[in-house]
């Protein structure tokens, strides 16, 4: 179903309101779903995303180890971690964010995880023992394995990855404050989550994060710039680095409670920008992100210096609400919330973590958020971002479930190379380079369920071809996942 983009721009705010009322109750969303069926899958996810050697009680059977000689070229030894998308790339960036999120859904929303809380954690630990590795020389972050045009330029599974593993590294000489500031952030919030389950972990983690944290402020500068070659256009820091030190400076002040920390974000607030680029938030531009965070304190009446990031996640908050939303963000005729760029979902499920974490801060406080002559509250962000998770479950035009594995429908040719070419478990001989290229042009069906991954989905018409090449649409990526732990664990315990 195609069409234009639903916005309400020029309306009086009682029809806006009431446009709003209408989208958030339409009959053709309030199917119910299995969010509890559908939090384990996204989990299992990351499972199939897995580099290294697999673990004795890995779920998804049709992965094996690979990428074992991972750092040999460089000396170190930097197995793990996570595949972020359809390539075999360990793209250090947003695998930190990834882990970031996912420990921010077990911080927020743990509780209500039931027995899939263990998976989680598991899943955020598969992060940051690699991270741990990256970090491991002092004054040195490892932030990539794998030149991204060699991947790029075969199509096999990770098994048999014959590709260039080149290392690549910031340092003192090569700064890279973005990706160090963000493994700051995700080494500092997974603290918080091994706290009570590991002391001994998650002191580890905290004193690695206030090491890396010191060498990104200290040599300041963007990996874009230093590693140009390497990572860009893949996962180039457009945003700037600033937005990192701030968000890595806010976890270390929310897991070690420590004064120097709040100094930081006070001093430095202007100076790196925290006013600008509000409305945004995902693995390049952090600003949104560090908004909501820091507002849970002033929310709780701990915390007036802050006062100006609560006006800023109360902007970004109105920003994204139908009716009242900013020129960057709109809405689809079926009610998806969009923003331009590729891999929409990644958009659709950071911000509305962002709204549903909110939204509990709020309801703690017993505050809602004025928006002009418009007042929103907690409920009503809820059923936003309830409409956004429902929306990817199958409450769309194309009444397909864009999560593989979840409901009737789903996509089935991803771009996704372990999940397109036959495993190893039934097809044992080594697939080269192009010979894979059969699989990635074949009309049929992925032979291996990626079951859990969440595509990049439609944009603005609402369209979604089921076809590999349209990457931008079919590929998954674990930052997609990472927020939407948060999202099915909230709604599972409320059905």
């Amino acid at each position: 179903m195609a069409g234009k983009p639903l916005t309400f721009s020029g309306l009086a705010p009682a029809a806006a309101a009431m446009i709003l009322a209408m989208l958030l109750l339409s009959p053709e969303i309030c199917t119910g779903h299995d969010y509890r069926d559908a939090l384990k899958k996204s989990i299992l996810f990351f499972e199939g995303q897995r580099s290294g050697k697999l673990p004795p009680d890995q779920r998804l059977k049709w992965r094996r180890d690979s990428a074992l000689r991972d750092g040999s070229s460089a000396g170190v030894d930097l197995t793990g971690g996570y595949y972020d998308a359809g390539d075999n790339v360990k793209f250090g960036f947003p695998m930190a964010f990834t882990t970031t999120m996912m420990s921010w859904s077990v911080i927020d929303f743990g509780k209500t995880m039931g027995p899939e809380l263990g998976n989680a954690v598991k899943a955020i630990r598969w992060g940051t023992d690699y991270l741990l590795k990256a970090t491991a020389i002092p004054g040195v972050v490892f932030v990539q394995v794998g030149d991204a045009y060699s991947d790029h330029n075969c199509w096999e599974r990770p098994e048999d990855m014959d590709t260039l593993r080149t290392v690549y590294k910031v340092d003192k000489d090569h700064p890279g404050s973005e990706v160090a500031g963000e493994t700051a952030a995700a080494l500092a919030a997974a603290s918080i989550v091994f706290e009570k389950r590991d002391p001994a972990y998650s002191k580890r983690l905290l004193d690695r994060a206030a090491r890396v944290f010191a060498f990104a402020n200290k040599y300041r500068g963007a990996y874009s710039d230093s590693l140009r070659q390497a990572v860009c256009p893949f996962y180039c820091d457009f945003n700037g680095y600033e937005d990192e030190l701030l968000w890595g400076a806010a976890w270390l002040h929310k897991a070690s409670k420590k004064r120097v920390y709040r100094e930081f974000i006070l001093k430095n607030k202007e100076i790196l920008r925290a006013g600008e680029t509000i409305h945004e938030f995902g693995w390049d531009n952090k600003h949104a992100g560090i908004n909501v965070l820091i507002s849970k304190t002033v929310l709780m009446g701990k915390a007036d210096y802050f006062q100006s990031f609560k006006q800023n996640a109360d902007e970004f908050i109105c920003s994204l609400l139908p009716g009242i939303s900013h020129p960057q963000v709109e809405y689809s005729l079926g009610g998806l919330l969009v923003k331009s760029g590729g891999s929409n979902m990644q958009h659709v499920t950071s911000l509305s973590f962002l709204l549903l974490t909110y939204s509990n801060y709020l309801s703690h406080a017993n505050k809602v958020v004025p928006c002009g002559q418009f007042t929103a509250s907690p409920a009503l962000l809820r059923q936003v971002a309830k409409r956004q998770v429902d929306y990817i479950l199958g409450d769309n035009p194309m009444k397909m479930s864009y999560m593989v594995g979840y409901g009737s429908r789903f996509p089935q040719r991803i771009h996704h190379r372990g999940s397109s070419v036959p495993s190893v478990v039934d097809h044992p001989a080594r697939i080269g380079c192009k010979e894979g290229s059969r699989y990635f042009l074949s009309p049929s069906p992925n032979p291996n369920l990626l079951i859990g991954a969440v595509v990049g989905g439609p944009n603005v018409t609402d369209d979604f071809p089921d076809s590999r090449p349209y990457f931008q649409l079919t590929e998954p990526t674990t930052y997609i996942n990472a927020p939407l732990l948060g999202l099915l664990s909230y709604f599972s315990a409320r059905t």
